[in-house]
């Protein structure tokens, strides 16, 4: 019989696993972390877990804050068990769980003004967020949007803001006209210059209703970059599971990942911060050739094998990899048109670093989805993928196997695989998605209307006739003979 999670088990649990060995008392909140997900349990909140286990800062404890519907499901599963988290690392050959206990409370998602609270409270030092990559309200060119209708909405009625960056834009105001300091902003989504687009998003909608209230954001609050990594797929009913059968704990939303882990940032916290480097988080000057790196290597390698293996019906990221073509497919582009776009990191050699994410990818326990992958192509494609063919145009480099890959997200946006198996929606802009592929099945420059995913390599002459070219084999000959033509060369 499985038991159950919670703070009056913990005892119990603690028999045959690692628990939280610090007194949940004896916390205390210094962040507030908007969107609680599975990749925040599984990284800043798994770090803040190791540093209270050594008795260090903690008077940082995680307070957590969402806006969407889904956040009200999500506090009320967590409240459940005491707000604890049963973290299950898997590898090949190993596979250990521990639960983690570094966030103590969590705001009511539907009651706005308390969120607005929390921002104001003197103890709120750091305000950190896992937003998704489409949170930033960002055009194809990473432009902030003033036009979406959630920041008209804001900028309208900044008393009763909706959004999370009305939210902190109304903590802030809150703070200046107190005489308190104002918190650190720590974004921890996977976008280039993290710190500095969060910037640029908060005093932008600022501004639209308030000049000076922009200003003082802009002198006074630090946005330090960040380049994050963890590779960890949603929960399932499998994952439950195997948390019951295998660790013998019945945790209603445990969340499984890799052993790997990775931080680094920017030290910029004008009234302080945990101690993360005792447990691993490498602070630099600049962030901007790790997360280079990272975004291209890893979650620009995860949108090259996505589309392709879903078109071929296959469910999970280590079954993709061990394809001959695809695995083929993801090398070569790694090698000779993704690497060769990343700039030099510090005692980094980006070649090594993509046979790590290769291994990383092929883990047949972490069970990472290929639909999770594919999932909101709409605002991931502007982030890995755009920008290195950009790069590659502007520099005469190759992006043939690119031209390909964006192809082949057309082909997935169809809706129906190879096998005529549906699709079911996976984006949030599915219906427009779709429709567009269904007009670029017989003229693909179709596709390249969507300038809010492309931008100015939309109009590039060579992007458009390698993509239609490829769109075309695609209808015609099917997805691994016209990925096979890729590799030989022809």
């Amino acid at each position: 019989m499985a038991t159950k999670l919670s703070l009056q088990n913990l005892e119990k649990i603690g028999g045959t696993m690692a628990v939280p060995s610090y007194s949940r008392d004896a916390l205390s909140p210094g962040i507030l972390h908007i969107g609680i997900g599975n990749f925040h349990r599984a990284h800043q909140a798994t770090y803040l877990d190791q540093l209270f286990s050594k008795g260090i800062g903690q008077d940082w404890a995680i307070i957590g804050a969402g806006v969407l519907k889904g956040d009200c499901t999500a506090r009320n599963v967590l409240q459940k068990q005491d707000w604890l988290t049963t973290i299950v690392e898997r590898e090949a050959n190993s596979s250990r769980a521990h639960v983690i206990g570094s966030m103590i409370d969590y705001i009511d998602p539907a009651d706005p003004q308390a969120i607005i609270a929390g921002l104001v409270d003197p103890r709120t030092r750091i305000v950190s967020l896992t937003i998704t990559e489409g949170g930033y309200f960002l055009d194809a060119n990473d432009n902030f949007d003033a036009h979406h209708p959630a920041v008209v909405a804001d900028a309208e009625n900044p008393g009763s803001p909706k959004t999370v960056f009305g939210l902190i834009i109304a903590g802030l105001r809150k703070r200046r006209d107190a005489g308190t300091p104002p918190f650190t902003v720590m974004c921890c989504d996977n976008i280039p210059h993290n710190g500095n687009v969060t910037r640029s998003t908060l005093c932008s909608l600022a501004a639209m209703s308030d000049q000076a209230m922009a200003d003082w954001i802009a002198e006074n609050v630090a946005f330090p970059n960040s380049m994050v990594d963890r590779i960890t797929p949603a929960t399932s009913d499998r994952e439950r599971a195997v948390c019951r059968e295998e660790f013998g704990i019945d945790d209603s939303w445990p969340v499984f990942c890799e052993e790997f882990t990775q931080w680094v940032m920017e030290d910029h916290f004008p009234i302080g911060r945990p101690p993360l480097e005792q447990v691993g988080v490498q602070f630099v000057e600049d962030v901007t050739p790790f997360e280079l790196m990272k975004l291209r290597v890893l979650n620009g390698g995860h949108a090259i094998i996505a589309y392709c293996a879903g078109l071929l019906d296959i469910q999970f990221v280590h079954e993709a990899m061990a394809h001959p073509v695809i695995g083929a497919y993801l090398r070569k582009i790694e090698e000779t048109e993704i690497v060769p776009q990343v700039p030099p990191v510090p005692d980094t050699d980006a070649s090594n670093y993509f046979d790590l994410i290769e291994r990383r990818f092929s883990n047949p326990k972490i069970a990472d989805t290929v639909r999770r992958l594919c999932f909101d192509g709409y605002n991931r494609q502007p982030k890995f993928v755009v920008p290195v063919l950009r790069d590659a145009l502007r520099s005469g480099g190759k992006f043939d196997g690119l031209a390909l890959e964006c192809a082949l997200w057309c082909r997935y946006c169809y809706g129906v695989t190879e096998s005529g198996a549906e699709i079911a929606p996976n984006d949030p802009h599915w219906d427009r998605l779709v429709s567009l592929s269904r007009k670029a099945k017989n003229d693909p420059t179709e596709w390249l209307t969507l300038e809010d995913v492309y931008g100015d390599v939309a109009a590039n002459p060579e992007f458009r006739n390698r993509f239609s070219n490829w769109l075309d084999m695609l209808w015609q000959q099917g997805t691994e003979e016209t990925m096979g033509t890729y590799l030989s060369g022809e």
